[in-house]
């Protein structure tokens, strides 16, 4: 359960990331002005890195652990979606967004904006359709345990079950 809440947690993080700079940061991109662009890019992009580097890595090696993992709680497709969703998310970041960054790097080009917008698209799709995943797979987790707890508590069936052998 732990791995998965740590999943959680860093997935909404990011979903949270991604949404703000979806939505306010890079449109915002197109207001910053000709002579300050290469500047403010460069910053942008050095200090994005501090906020977003630890959690895509945890979020990768997790998502691949949790492929090796047998949990008998949760349905088998769901590591495999965890995955391939944290798949298109990489992919996408070094196919698109690194490329229009360094497009961008070199002054602010109306085209190369407007890809890195269109194609974040697929980032925050991803990070939200990984979080609810992840909410889904908790709540799973969670219903197991409760489910067990109750079978195996005092008074329950099984229990008188097994003590009626005795």
């Amino acid at each position: 359960m732990k791995m998965i809440l740590i999943q959680l947690v860093t997935a909404w993080f990011m979903t949270g990331v991604i949404w703000t700079v979806q939505v306010v940061h890079y449109p915002l991109f197109a207001q910053v002005g000709l002579e300050e662009f290469q500047t403010y890019e460069a910053l942008h992009t050095k200090w994005i890195t501090y906020v977003v580097a630890a959690p895509m890595l945890v979020e990768l090696f997790l998502a691949g652990f949790w492929l090796i993992q047998d949990d008998r709680r949760i349905p088998k497709w769901m590591p495999y979606a965890g995955a391939l969703l944290v798949g298109i998310i990489w992919f996408a970041t070094f196919a698109f967004s690194v490329h229009y960054h360094n497009q961008l790097m070199r002054g602010f080009r109306q085209d190369s904006w407007s890809g890195l917008v269109t194609t974040n698209w697929i980032r925050t799709a991803c990070w939200t359709a990984r979080g609810i995943l992840l909410v889904y797979a908790l709540d799973r987790v969670w219903r197991w345990e409760a489910s067990s707890k109750a079978l195996t508590s005092p008074g329950s069936s099984q229990n008188i079950q097994e003590t009626a052998g005795e």
